[in-house]
């Protein structure tokens, strides 16, 4: 006995101490919920109206709400990419959407944010709205995720288009198509559903989810549960389906005891697509949508919620983007980042909270295709002339049915704009700032030398091609 006490008592105090939880806790979980289409308006806590979103509301409410969230670019595709990614889109040869003819996707060598966390031993799994090449090399199992339930590409890319012709629009699940032309009303509840289930499966190991809502783009589709239940018609009850889809989300990591060990972020790809009318959302008083260079384009409703790192209730107005996931989710799970070059940077302060942090002191770029088009500090936006996408002027369509849409609208002259007072970008002050037109100027410059810019022919040095399919 007295062998055995002196044995014990040799051991270091510290490995006879039971563990802490903080020291068996597995790295975080981590669930990414993206729109299509979604405005910056079209939530609770920013203004909507004629209909609830609960959840949404009571995310915010125990978690953060970004007031100045940008996506990547404010078309389907590109913005996807460079969320995925953490590289501006057009760094790694995407800009726009692409349709079924498409031959092109994403290069081996680029890592998305599910290659990332395996190397930590997630589980990674995406069920929705993929777009980024819908080729079978080019589908989530090439690029890190070890489940995916889906459609390749936009649910309006299906042979009921109002104005072009597209092929059948494949379900597919894992590479193989299981279906074509599905039910678009029971989208948002199966693909809540595959998310559930996922989490039981893997709910003691770490796992990362990229739930990609293919709504409320067009064509809207609702299940009978939500059919009729707003007051703003079928747009409504489809933004009422997607904030439930995210209750159940939260419910389910409560029930299992996973909500103090995950972050979930929700948020949109771009802007409403506004020539809908009754079928698009809200920017939620900021100026243009979809395929903009304006806010309404690019500036996305985004929340997040971690408890116990995310102080509750807290509102976040410093520059961020959706480039910038990939390096937190990194930081985060203690991954290393990709080899190649992102833009992204860690947001975790912020998430946090901290006092005077501010990561991203410049978010200089708003592209389309592959123009510059503006470049902002966060407080000050200088857009450069350019022809654009204007909404403005035209009776917006009906009813699933678009109305017209300028895409050639001339900006003949630069406007200067303090967006910490005028966000609808109304009032050009360039005149009374030349100092900050010469300083957001020079960070023009230095992205065009990087990234190539069409307006003034500058051709780019580090853009990295997709990959086209043989």
């Amino acid at each position: 006995m007295k062998t055995n006490l002196l044995a014990k008592l040799s051991v270091p105090a510290a490995m006879l101490m039971p563990l802490t939880a903080a020291a068996v806790q597995q790295p975080p979980n981590i669930i990414v919920v993206v729109m299509d289409d979604m405005g910056y308006g079209d939530i609770g806590t920013t203004g909507a109206i004629g209909c609830e979103t609960p959840n949404l509301d009571k995310m915010a409410a125990e978690g953060m709400r970004f007031t100045r969230f940008y996506a990547a670019q404010a078309v389907c595709t590109a913005s996807r990419a460079g969320l995925l990614t953490g590289c501006y889109p057009n760094r790694i040869g995407y800009h726009g959407a692409m349709g079924p003819s498409s031959r092109l996707g994403l290069g081996e060598k680029e890592e998305t944010i599910a290659d990332v966390l395996k190397k930590k031993g997630y589980a990674t799994a995406t069920y929705g709205k993929w777009h980024i090449g819908h080729l079978p090399q080019f589908l989530p199992l090439r690029h890190g995720f070890d489940e995916y339930h889906g459609i390749p590409y936009s649910n309006d890319m299906w042979p009921c288009h109002p104005t072009r012709e597209f092929p059948d629009l494949p379900l597919i699940e894992g590479e193989k198509t299981i279906g074509l032309n599905p039910d678009q009303s029971q989208f948002t509840t199966n693909f809540t559903n595959r998310a559930l289930q996922f989490i039981d499966t893997n709910k003691n190991k770490p796992f990362f989810i990229y739930l990609a809502h293919p709504m409320p783009h067009v064509p809207l589709a609702v299940s009978a549960k939500f059919k009729g239940k707003s007051r703003q018609g079928l747009y409504g009850d489809v933004i009422m389906e997607i904030d439930w889809s995210v209750g159940q989300i939260l419910k389910k990591l409560k029930q299992e005891g996973l909500d103090e060990n995950t972050l979930v972020v929700v948020t949109s790809d771009n802007g409403p697509w506004l020539n809908y009318g009754n079928h698009a959302g809200s920017a939620g008083g900021l100026r243009e949508g979809k395929g903009t260079s304006f806010e309404g384009g690019q500036r996305v409703p985004c929340i997040m919620q971690w408890k116990g790192v995310v102080p509750a209730g807290t509102i976040c107005n410093k520059l961020s983007s959706a480039i910038d996931l990939l390096p937190t989710f990194a930081h985060i799970a203690g991954a290393p980042l990709p080899p190649q070059k992102i833009d992204g940077v860690n947001i975790l302060p912020l998430l946090k909270h901290e006092p005077g942090a501010n990561p991203r002191d410049s978010f200089c770029y708003y592209y389309r295709k592959n123009s510059l088009e503006a470049v902002t500090d966060g407080n000050f936006k200088l857009i450069f002339p350019h022809a654009h996408r204007t909404y403005e002027g035209f009776a917006p369509g009906a009813d699933g049915k678009p109305g017209p849409v300028n895409e050639s609208a001339k900006l003949e002259t630069p406007l200067l704009l303090d967006l910490r007072r005028d966000p609808g970008e109304r009032y050009n002050v360039i005149e009374q700032y030349p100092e900050v037109r010469a300083r957001l100027e020079q960070i023009a410059a230095a992205m065009r030398d990087d990234l190539g810019d069409d307006l003034t022919g500058a051709a780019g040095k580090n853009i990295r091609p997709r990959a086209t399919a043989r």
